[in-house]
């Protein structure tokens, strides 16, 4: 007689009842915006492993007049006062180029922050999910910072690390908050860490000798000076690899400078460890490594002025970390050894300038090529970001 397995039920999403004495305030006017934006620096105050944003950066960031993703999304920002105090905050975003580009009708939740109550989460997702709906979204996702060529999910695991720059951070309750409250997990990414003492693995080494000694491929820097050479090829092999269905979506040509033109600083620092490979002339793939300033940052403390920028530039000095954020082969090169070449040379690059670790991310927990050759190099997963979805 054959065994009839039981079928594994699916969790049912739990709905946390709304906190009394709680109210949201659609934000409205500069005040209100600051607010919403300085609110992390008392949220977080006593953290060790927080770094507060630049305030005046995030004003730019979030103003629709001077940050070019907002050409095609709209977003709408709240906060949560009890007793008339700041409580939480979260904003609500449809990003057009977003769903046309991967068949969707999502909205996003972002700048998620809140006390530990599910209550009170329940009149945040409650205020983001009406506007969300009104603007025709089917489904929630989140958290996302605007898109996920910014922050992206909620810290699951690694909490004990300090937060790398461009990478989400918060307290390990959140993921909580958005189970109490009808989220389920859509998707986990993961960043990982390389470490100098490890050295690159010999079969990495060898393959990446191999590559270089043919001569075919060859690697230089990147050329930050002319937009239109270098930055146009990385842009152009960047929408070569996204898939629709989840992730990245195709940017615009003024988004893509922006966020380049907020990374030339450091790439200028050490323009050595952003590189390009090249055949025949024709850029075939990049990787792009940047001094990961976050500490530096941290002693700002949100503002660079009066102190908080000679305070930066001093803690500069003592940067031993990398940042990862860009690394592409561009179709009909992958699986030649041109990823190997640009991560042994950028790790011999690091070597030479000092540099003790690196951070690297993120990689889709499904994405198997790329978590494949990540391990490859050596390194180790040590940190997970969780996306979340519900339905609307």
């Amino acid at each position: 007689m054959t065994q009839v397995r039981p079928q594994k039920v699916p969790p049912i999403p739990r709905f946390a009842v709304r906190a009394p004495g709680v109210t949201v305030e659609e934000v409205a006017g500069g005040r209100a915006k600051d607010e919403f934006i300085r609110f992390q620096l008392d949220h977080y105050a006593g953290d060790e492993n927080f770094v507060p944003p630049i305030v005046a950066e995030r004003r730019e960031f979030l103003d629709p007049r001077q940050n070019p993703f907002f050409q095609e999304a709209r977003a709408a920002f709240f906060l949560a006062r009890r007793g008339g105090k700041v409580v939480g905050r979260v904003a609500a975003v449809m990003d057009d180029r977003y769903n046309r580009f991967h068949g969707t009708h999502d909205g996003f939740v972002g700048f998620f922050e809140s006390q530990n109550d599910p209550g009170l989460a329940a009149a945040l997702f409650e205020a983001a999910i009406g506007w969300l709906r009104r603007e025709g979204a089917r489904r929630c996702v989140g958290p996302v910072n605007l898109g996920f060529q910014h922050e992206a999910g909620v810290q699951v695991h690694g909490h004990e690390r300090f937060p790398a720059m461009m990478m989400p951070y918060n307290p390990p309750f959140y993921g909580v908050l958005f189970e109490a409250n009808g989220f389920t997990k859509l998707k986990d990414l993961y960043s990982y860490e390389v470490l100098a003492i490890q050295g690159m693995p010999e079969k990495v080494r060898r393959l990446a000798e191999r590559v270089k000694q043919s001569g075919v491929v060859k690697v230089r820097r990147v050329d930050l000076t002319n937009p239109e050479t270098d930055l146009s090829r990385m842009q152009a092999i960047f929408h070569t690899m996204l898939k629709p269905g989840f992730g990245f979506a195709p940017m615009s040509r003024e988004e893509f400078m922006s966020i380049v033109n907020r990374l030339r600083p450091l790439v200028l620092l050490r323009p050595e460890l952003s590189l390009m490979a090249e055949v025949d002339g024709e850029v075939v793939g990049f990787a792009i490594t940047v001094p990961d300033v976050h500490l530096a940052q941290k002693e700002a403390g949100g503002y660079l002025f009066p102190f908080g920028l000679a305070k930066m530039l001093w803690k500069a000095r003592k940067i031993v970390r990398l940042r990862g954020l860009l690394f592409g082969i561009k179709d009909g090169w992958r699986r030649r050894g041109i990823d190997a070449l640009l991560a042994a040379e950028s790790f011999t690059q690091a070597l030479a300038l000092g540099y003790q670790a690196g951070e690297l991310g993120w990689a889709m927990e499904d994405d198997t090529l790329v978590n494949r050759m990540l391990q490859a190099t050596g390194a180790k997963h040590v940190k997970t970001f969780r996306v979340y979805e519900r339905a609307i």
